[in-house]
């Protein structure tokens, strides 16, 4: 056994065009390894291929080319316990609507051949928070709780490494902070997580480790902490004792006021140290009252390493980009 949850190398896939259309290359070569034990978010803007792999993981789509392993299992090689070792919650609401939450557990570990007497559908459905709707037929559970019966599916077999594809998208803020316990809870017991959102302060806060897939291509694999690390702006915000006059001038430093009369200073600090900036500022005759500075979040990372790419079309997903004043959906 390697010490991998996923280990992929030189992934790829290929979809035929149709008539008079070129091929389309969903992914592109993707060497991926995600640890066991860590909970590991895979971003991408839409159309980056992400949806695509995941299918493959979960053998809901068969690859060009390339070696996928799960659990140490080779997905071609053994099939069977590379597929038991992985659970995913899909994004669509796929669900039976005249099963009952514990009916579509019980056929679920029935396919997976989870023995009678190894099955827990009672304590996953507590887990989730439908024990009360146990009984309840699926067309009469919310979409709320018609996404917690998803998560329930995706654990009835013990998987080792659970997929969750979008989990909080269009949920209300009391199943997004369920979700995030459970997730917490099922790491804390060992499984290993891979997260796909389009919410990145999710991703930030939840996940150890982060890829970062544009057009079919992985463009970064790290720690959190060190993708946090790797851009070099700076910004430093002043509280003046009075109004700002004119703004400070040096070389590789951009000042801006902002309407609630702060001054913004931004700079690459391989290029200008903060003290730079501070002498700039005394001499422009500007009285500091406070001054504080703003870290780099996954957000700017994020775009930092797709910027590039980000006139090129949709590949496999749908919604275009946008942005949200508090919830950044890419």
């Amino acid at each position: 056994m390697t010490e991998a949850a996923i280990r992929i190398e030189g992934l790829r896939k290929t979809y035929r065009g149709g008539r008079g259309q070129p091929e389309k290359h969903a992914l592109k070569g993707i060497d991926l390894t995600v640890p066991r034990g860590s909970v590991f978010g895979l971003l991408g803007p839409n159309g980056a291929g992400k949806s695509t792999l995941i299918n493959i993981l979960a053998g809901l789509v068969v690859k060009s080319a390339g070696t996928v392993e799960i659990w140490g299992f080779d997905q071609d090689q053994s099939p069977r316990p590379s597929r038991a070792a992985i659970g995913v919650m899909p994004q669509e609401l796929n669900l039976d609507p005249f099963f009952t939450p514990r009916g579509a557990l019980e056929v679920q570990a029935g396919l997976y051949g989870v023995p009678k007497a190894e099955r827990r559908s009672g304590e996953i459905l507590e887990l989730v928070g439908l024990s009360d709707k146990a009984e309840a037929y699926a067309r009469t559970l919310s979409g709320g709780m018609r996404r917690r019966l998803l998560l329930a599916k995706a654990l009835v077999h013990h998987p080792k490494v659970l997929v969750l594809d979008e989990p909080t998208a269009g949920v209300d803020i009391e199943l997004r902070q369920m979700l995030w316990a459970n997730v917490r809870r099922l790491n804390e017991q060992g499984m290993t997580i891979i997260l796909t959102t389009h919410y990145l302060e999710e991703a930030q806060e939840m996940c150890d480790e982060i890829a970062i897939i544009n057009q079919g291509e992985l463009v970064a694999q790290d720690s959190t902490a060190n993708l946090l690390g790797r851009l070099d702006s700076r910004t430093m915000v002043i509280t003046p004792d009075a109004e700002v006059a004119a703004l400070p001038q040096a070389e590789g430093v951009q000042a801006q006021l902002r309407p609630d009369g702060t001054l913004v200073l931004q700079y690459h600090g391989h290029q200008t140290s903060a003290e730079q900036v501070l002498e700039a500022v005394r001499q422009a005759n500007i009285r500091i009252r406070d001054v504080r500075t703003e870290e780099a979040d996954l957000e700017d990372v994020f775009l930092a390493l797709t910027a590039s790419r980000a006139e090129d079309p949709p590949a496999d997903d749908h919604d275009r980009p946008r942005r949200g004043m508090h919830r950044v959906k890419l």
